[in-house]
């Protein structure tokens, strides 16, 4: 066996994923803020998910479940739509990756290679439940006493003092009841697709029914022996699934259907309620810039608008809201001096200039929430509800959290340290959780800057084994609207460090569209997804070789990117090839009528043929390619459908430019493959050297 200090950077950082592998994570504080949940698999390069439990009157952690126990040879068997699921949460592990628990964390429920499994903490005892067909996203009822759970044919079962109950059946194969649909889980993070009722007495559930949407076919060309995989995919301006909701008594099977504007396509959020305010529902128009919130009678299912959100760009999605106070009292998400700021009955009760991430935990005290000052930094506040305000977070970094009942549980990164930190606080005593993952082997040391009149925030790295004088500079942008990469987090450049070691400067730069930084800011790009990235990754660019003389060879910039950042490198490349000299494209949208709905029209428009569609593909620019160029796609990728790349290389050989083109063979959007990641790594170094004429 061949020790890590051994492993070359690239197949250590593809065998631990990327250095998260070890670290807890899947956390649940619970509501008493005695305990703590969580997930953790047993080293760095271990992907094995096992339960634990961390008790704060005790100050001990407890193993709960190793699925090494459960699991046949020790392999775990998905089923091609757990697979899909876990690709759109981005999951690569495995063994436990996720769980439910009782209202009272004293029961939990997960799922183990389409099995079914329950677990009581007080007893240690760890049951497999009755089920029917493969089981995916077990939710356990607030009472403890039952467990509902979706098959992949879209049935909804409910097990129960061990038998099954099918409470849900597909009227033919393209309904599907329980299950969040493609946009829903893949845009809105919305994952589930019903939700319990605060008395267990009932279910929320979702029922879409998909046969309007355009049916594709997802083949492995390397095993033409295999049958393709039909699925639905929404292509922008086709129609979307059909969507409706309903309230399932579990007593006499009886269902209330709940109406709501017939406008709106999208159902962004479900919140069941506690029992003593009404449960709400968050719809939203098909263009994006209308929204309502609704409080639902739980006997009758009647709807009533309470609340109304436009926008004249789009309606921002945000984590925790809407919901109640314990007062009753309606908080959410708006804009105001563009600012993104939490309002109580429409009233702003955020700090001017404070952009709010997102709410983590409202209760009898106040609201704890995510937020920043600085687009570079993610921060946790606390605002109670006489208005107090109290910083939680201070040191430069991305700080995460959960809270229940007094009990703040921090998850922070920082410049300090490549170490995930895990901080209990409760009663003035602060406990720490053990994380496991490994350490890079690089010591990445980022310069942040702004640059240009935008003062687009960047992070530039530069070799640590040689003068910093006329390098080559890799161009890394950032993933697209809504994804920021400069942040001030060490484990975040680990891989950009080793790139900058092997002879290069690296420079990560936050251009329009990117979050945190302002409402007007990520706005930038409406209706044109093009222009405004590629101007300010090229002003970034040029800005650094003015203020920094003599440290970039002007001749030789590169630019890379995967998904957007693909899409954005082959503009960059094709359309400022003075600029950019070569580009690395890693499973681009080329055409963004060939991307979904949700997506593309809450920046584009609704309209497939409106002329922002031609303005911003990239097939149209072929013509114009003058630099080496590498295309990159996963082969079986039902995100960004490997015909993206397809169609570009087609459009370059049509034109007569010569491109090269690197076919992932069964990879996906994500690339968890340990090889496949090492070696892609090594194959992209390569063609930069070649490319930028780079000698060895």
């Amino acid at each position: 066996m061949v020790a890590m200090s051994q492993l070359s950077f690239p197949r250590h950082s593809a065998k631990t994923q990327r250095f998260t592998l070890g670290a807890p994570r899947t956390f649940t504080v619970s509501p008493d803020g005695q305990r703590i949940l969580f997930v953790r698999s047993g080293g760095g390069s271990d992907r094995i998910g096992r339960l634990y439990l961390y008790d704060l009157i005790t100050d001990e952690e407890a193993l709960l479940v190793d699925p090494l126990n459960l699991l046949i040879d020790g392999e775990e068997k998905l089923s091609a739509e757990e697979r899909a699921r876990r690709e759109r949460t981005r999951e690569a592990a495995g063994g436990i990756t996720s769980y439910s628990t009782d209202h009272n964390c004293q029961v939990l429920a997960f799922v183990l290679s389409g099995k079914l499994y329950s677990f009581e903490i007080a007893k240690r005892k760890l049951v497999e439940q009755a089920s029917q067909g493969v089981v995916i996203d077990p939710q356990i009822s607030p009472n403890g006493e039952a467990i509902a759970y979706i098959t992949p044919e879209g049935q909804l079962h409910l097990s129960q003092a061990g038998s099954v109950r099918v409470l849900c059946t597909p009227e033919h194969e393209d309904v599907f009841y329980g299950t969040a649909e493609f946009v829903a889980s893949e845009e809105m993070s919305r994952h589930h697709g019903f939700w319990w009722s605060a008395d267990s007495a009932s279910l929320f559930v979702q029922r879409f029914d998909q046969s309007p949407v355009t049916k594709i076919w997802i083949s492995d060309p390397a095993n033409p022996e295999a049958q393709p995989r039909d699925v639905r995919y929404p292509f922008v301006g086709t129609p979307n699934v059909e969507t409706s909701l309903f309230i399932l008594t579990l007593k006499d099977s009886s269902r209330k259907e709940i109406s709501w504007n017939p406008q709106h396509e999208y159902l962004c959020n479900v919140v069941p309620g506690d029992g003593k305010v009404p449960p709400l529902i968050m719809t939203m128009s098909r263009n994006q810039r209308h929204a309502e919130i609704l409080a639902i009678d739980s006997d009758t299912g009647a709807a009533k608008v309470i609340a109304e959100l436009k926008d004249s760009a789009w309606i921002d999605l945000v984590g925790g809201v809407p919901a109640w106070s314990p007062a009753g009292e309606l908080v959410t998400h708006v804009i105001h001096e563009n600012t993104h700021a939490i309002a109580i009955n429409g009233e702003v009760v955020t700090p001017a200039h404070l952009q709010v991430d997102g709410i983590i935990a409202i209760d009898r005290d106040g609201i704890t929430f995510a937020g920043t000052f600085d687009p570079t930094e993610s921060h946790i506040y606390w605002r109670g509800w006489g208005g107090e305000f109290e910083v939680l977070t201070t040191e430069p970094g991305v700080h995460m959290a959960r809270a229940a009942s007094g009990t703040l549980l921090l998850i922070s990164r920082t410049m300090a340290s490549y170490e995930l930190s895990v901080l209990v606080k409760r009663d003035g005593v602060t406990r720490k959780l053990l994380a496991l993952n490994e350490k890079p082997e690089v010591d990445a040391q980022p310069t942040f800057l702004t640059l240009g009149e935008r003062e687009v925030h960047s992070a530039l790295l530069l070799p640590q084994n040689r003068e910093p004088k006329n390098l080559p500079l890799l161009v890394d942008p950032y993933g697209g609207p809504g994804h920021a990469r400069v942040l001030r987090a060490k484990s975040l450049y680990a891989e950009a460090q080793w790139i900058a070691n092997q002879g290069f400067a690296v420079l990560i730069s936050d251009g329009r569209g990117t979050p945190n930084r302002s409402p007007q800011w990520e706005r930038e790009i409406l209706d044109d997804l093009s222009t405004a990235p590629v101007v300010d990754q090229a002003e970034a660019v040029q800005a650094l070789i003015t203020s920094h003389p003599g440290l970039i060879d002007p001749t030789r910039v590169a630019i890379r990117g995967w998904s957007f950042g693909g899409y954005l490198a082959g503009l960059a490349a094709m359309r400022r090839p003075e600029v950019f000299k070569a580009a690395i494209i890693g499973a681009p949208v080329t055409d963004f009528r060939l991307y979904d709905t949700f997506y593309t029209e809450r920046f584009m428009g609704p309209v497939a043929d409106h002329p922002n569609y031609e303005n911003s593909s990239l097939l149209n620019e072929a013509k114009n390619l003058s630099v080496p160029v590498m295309i990159i796609h996963g082969m079986v990728d039902d995100n960004v459908l490997v015909a993206n790349s397809l169609k570009l290389s087609s459009a370059l050989l049509e034109a007569g430019k010569a491109h090269e083109v690197l076919p992932l063979t069964g990879v996906t959007h994500m690339t968890p493959q340990e090889v496949v990641a090492e070696n892609l790594m090594h194959l992209e170094l390569d063609f930069l050297k070649r490319a930028l004429q780079i000698s060895k």
